[in-house]
């Protein structure tokens, strides 16, 4: 029977945390995450990780492993948790992993493109630019310099501009001519598991939740992170609306509310790329049954 990896992806707020701890303890495994905000270990409740007491009912690798202060991108995850999988299936014939980061994803299933080394200061330019002039005008220089990558891109997320941004300022070349076309080989399977809820349900849930962290101390969690501000980390939804509250940009109340309007906009953008990837199966999280029936009939088929 081959290694099997069952990725779980969907939006935030989904639930994917509690259908992977129960696929987990179903399966007697453990839980890798490729959620890029839960592997900062200051990130404690802007990052939404699994509960201390989550993480004892089951095993969870790669959370609150890093400082925000750690550059850490899909490359060095790639090989990190490359490496944790061949060890835990040592001891199991098949592993969870669960996130919502489907650039994450991704390298594990099909490879990373490994890019040239860039400059540090060059990072720290371009993320002083996107903080004071927004998401416009590193647009508008991808689109001049990169109109192929531009065309793929997800043109709302800061830190994949700013990605190929270095490396095109850094090189001179486009971003995409570094870019492979060709799936990695993998020693084990992928079983891709999407969960999704009907919009205004899951509208609901990230409206609660984003209350909930902030009556849990999110502000001040922020406040805690201000001098971290210019990392790539800190580049995130909950973060940087505190941050514009506390420079007198924003009122208090509408740092929430475009902490919640942002999130949204975040699950809509997560869902458009998973619905991309045909090798998603899409469930209810309310609905384990199904889910247990589909792992098994794959099983049945090995």
């Amino acid at each position: 029977m081959s290694k099997k990896a069952i990725f779980l992806c969907g939006p935030t707020a989904v639930g994917k945390t509690e259908v992977a701890i129960k696929l987990a303890e179903w399966l007697n495994t453990e839980i890798i995450s490729f959620d890029s905000r839960q592997f900062f270990k200051e990130l404690k409740i802007g990052a939404a990780p699994p509960s201390i007491e989550e993480q004892q009912r089951i095993p969870h690798h790669l959370i609150g492993h890093l400082s925000v202060e750690k550059d850490y991108n899909a490359g060095d995850f790639e090989q990190e948790a490359l490496q944790r999988m061949e060890n835990l299936f040592q001891k199991h014939d098949s592993i969870i992993l669960v996130g919502g980061s489907g650039f994450y994803m991704k390298a594990l299933t099909e490879g990373f493109d490994h890019m040239p080394d860039t400059d540090v200061e060059l990072r720290t330019a371009l993320n002083q630019q996107y903080l004071h002039k927004g998401l416009q005008p590193l647009q508008e220089e991808l689109l001049e310099k990169d109109p192929d990558y531009y065309a793929k891109v997800d043109r709302k997320n800061p830190q994949r501009l700013i990605r190929a941004l270095e490396v095109i300022r850094s090189t001179g070349k486009p971003y995409s001519s570094f870019r492979k076309s060709y799936k990695a080989e993998r020693p084990f399977r992928s079983i891709k598991i999407g969960l999704e809820l009907p919009r205004p349900e899951l509208y609901q849930r990230i409206n609660k939740r984003v209350e909930v962290m902030v009556a849990r101390g999110l502000e001040d969690e922020a406040r805690s992170l201000l001098k971290h501000r210019n990392t790539n980390s800190l580049q995130t939804v909950g973060y940087k609306e505190f941050f514009q509250y506390f420079d007198g940009e924003l009122k208090r109340e509408e740092a929430v509310s475009e902490i919640q309007k942002n999130t949204r906009r975040y699950a809509k953008r997560q869902m458009t790329w998973f619905k991309r990837d045909p090798e998603i199966s899409w469930f209810s999280p309310h609905n384990m049954a199904a889910i247990h029936s589909h792992l098994v009939r794959i099983w049945d088929q090995d």
